[in-house]
């Protein structure tokens, strides 16, 4: 039998008596939370529930029961969408014009970064609240670890992360879905099974059995080349995986194979770390209409290493490698990277690099949709843009930026622009 502290009723939090009962005696809800060993739980994934198309439905009632989408343009992709478009087929990173098609009745909203950012903090802090041991994983969606948090909340963690999600509901208007277990991997697998609103559990009883039936796919880092590699020696099923030789497995996946075989089982040893290392920054964007000219293209360039410089000057960085994305019409992505730079954080050095590489490849007859810039090699801002007697300009170029900086913090980001900026793209 489950015992009493593990069961409970989510929407009130009575906990109940037995485990014969199917709606809570106090408020009459069947969603009751009853599962054999969720006392022994405290690692979790909260994920939130299309987060901002929810906070723009919340913020307009009157789309409230409408199809959204959050994107915009022609070119553009679908930043996510509700359930209601969802049902629709409508997915995160389609096309625009796909999604218009299967779901031409849905409100579009452009997405309002600044807007979401503000809701993110206010879910964290509350996380936050509960344990120090929260890992964002990105602006929507985290791990928590609760391990010996019992006495301080009065409760098994199950019953503080009921809590938390009714909180979220009532303060902010969203929600959440939830995932429990013992480890990282199952507990991000959990919080997918019941969305929206929902609260899953995997102990480790289950977890070799759960597991079995379910596609290679939901393992994290099997994409769709590793899924079609496993695929070619006949594995598609997890419980494949689990009996399959080592060797067999090591063929199709390489030095994976170990990791691959651990996650199969159940086993996942990441400990929820409260801060990730920054390993890159970068901008991109997606045009309207494709563009082959490399002077459009050298235009665009220059803003977006404008704003990657932006950020890691704000974020405390300097990179000593630049990356620069392009994405053709028929959607073939190319990546070229230049590294053992000096450190800089200079907008016109990191856009140099990139635009080197930008004229090789405009020299070949293509037509873009996507052009981005990227710093990455992340490293102490302390030894950046120095100089030396082999290079003299770099210091007044820092000067020259530093000033203009300034004006546009005092002033606005509009306040000066750089000659090239104002080129028509």
């Amino acid at each position: 039998m489950t015992t009493a502290s593990a069961f409970f009723c989510r929407d009130c939090l009575t906990v109940c008596k037995t485990d014969e009962e199917t709606r809570c005696s106090h408020c009459g809800s069947p969603r009751l939370l009853k599962h054999q060993g969720l006392e022994t739980l405290s690692i979790a994934h909260i994920d939130c529930d299309a987060f901002y198309a929810s906070i723009e439905k919340r913020d307009n009632p009157e789309i409230m029961n409408k199809p959204v989408i959050i994107g915009g343009g022609k070119r553009g992709v679908v930043s996510t969408a509700c359930y209601l478009a969802r049902i629709r087929g409508v997915r995160s990173a389609m096309p625009m014009f796909k999604a218009r098609q299967l779901c031409p009745e849905a409100v579009v909203v452009p997405p309002n970064i600044d807007k979401y950012k503000v809701v993110s903090r206010e879910i964290r802090q509350m996380m936050l609240e509960l344990t120090p041991l929260v890992e964002p994983l990105s602006i929507d969606e985290a791990f928590l670890d609760l391990s010996g948090t019992e006495r301080l909340h009065h409760g098994i963690p199950a019953l503080t992360l009921a809590k938390l999600a009714r909180r979220i509901e009532n303060e902010l208007n969203l929600t959440v879905s939830v995932g429990l277990s013992y480890n990282k991997f199952l507990a991000k697998v959990a919080s997918d099974l019941e969305k929206p609103r929902g609260f899953s559990v995997i102990t480790r009883e289950e977890a070799v059995s759960f597991l079995a039936d379910k596609p290679v796919g939901i393992i994290y880092g099997v994409g769709p080349a590793a899924q079609e590699r496993l695929a070619k020696i006949g594995i598609t099923k997890i419980k494949q995986i689990q009996l399959a030789p080592l060797d067999k497995l090591a063929g199709a996946i390489g030095n994976d194979v170990l990791r691959l075989l651990a996650l199969s089982r159940g086993e996942d040893k990441r400990r929820v770390e409260p801060v990730h290392e920054v390993k890159s920054i970068s901008n991109e964007t997606t045009f309207e209409t494709d563009i082959s000219s490399y002077e459009e293209l050298e235009t665009i360039l220059w803003r977006l290493s404008e704003k990657v410089s932006q950020r890691m000057k704000h974020a405390g960085f300097a990179t000593t490698s630049v990356t620069l994305k392009l994405k053709d019409n028929k959607f073939q992505t190319i990546s070229r990277v230049r590294s053992g730079l000096p450190p800089t954080q200079l907008a016109a050095r990191i856009f140099d690099v990139a635009r080197q590489i930008l004229k090789k490849e405009c020299e070949k007859p293509r037509a873009y949709r996507l052009i981005g810039v990227g710093a990455t090699e992340l490293c102490d801002p302390t030894e950046a843009d120095q100089g030396d007697l082999a290079d003299t300009t770099v210091i007044k170029t820092a000067q020259m930026e530093g000033a203009i900086d300034s004006l546009r913090q005092k002033f606005g980001a509009n306040a000066i622009k750089k000659g090239i900026s104002l080129r028509r793209s």
